[in-house]
């Protein structure tokens, strides 16, 4: 099964490809769609769409999973950060996807094992659990670790249905 996980933001939104086979995950790709900040923003929604549209198109991952927001110390930047993680969560229905979504307690939970590890913690382990060469772009990094996240939940739940306890 292949798994989008996406970090969304309003300037750089991450997105990370992994294939999970039973308890194996394999990378497939990562990296970010930049926007630019001078572009107003419904300029640079577009930009999120696009970009998670074409990444979508071109790796047909099977499920896509989204970091849920966080408590912003700024209202409004909490509104724009919205913003884009709804545009990438429409770019995914669009195509047909289904999308699941975490908070950020929860990736780091699964790909950490303690819920208030720090980035660089989170980046190590992503680093270590995908095999990768070297430490991925903090972002691309993040969604990783939602696309993680998600397998490791997934099998989870596939577990507790086949026993009856969901």
């Amino acid at each position: 099964m292949r798994i989008l996980g996406i970090d969304p933001g309003s300037r750089v939104t991450g997105y990370g490809l992994i294939e999970a086979q039973g308890n194996r995950l394999r990378h497939l790709d990562n990296g970010i769609i930049a926007t630019n900040p001078n572009d107003p923003l419904a300029m640079r929604l577009k930009t999120i769409y696009d970009g998670v549209v074409r990444v979508i198109a071109d790796h047909g991952p099977a499920e896509v999973a989204v970091e849920q927001i966080f408590l912003a110390r700024n209202p409004q930047a909490a509104l724009v950060l919205g913003h884009a993680r709804g545009t990438a969560m429409l770019a995914a229905v669009n195509s047909g996807l289904a999308v699941h979504e975490y908070t950020a307690l929860q990736v780091k939970s699964a790909v950490v094992g303690y819920g208030r590890a720090g980035k660089p913690q989170v980046q190590q382990m992503v680093k270590a659990l995908l095999n990768l060469p070297e430490i991925a772009q903090e972002d691309a990094a993040d969604a990783l670790g939602v696309a993680i996240c998600h397998a490791h939940s997934r099998t989870l739940n596939q577990a507790l249905l086949r026993t009856g306890h969901r």
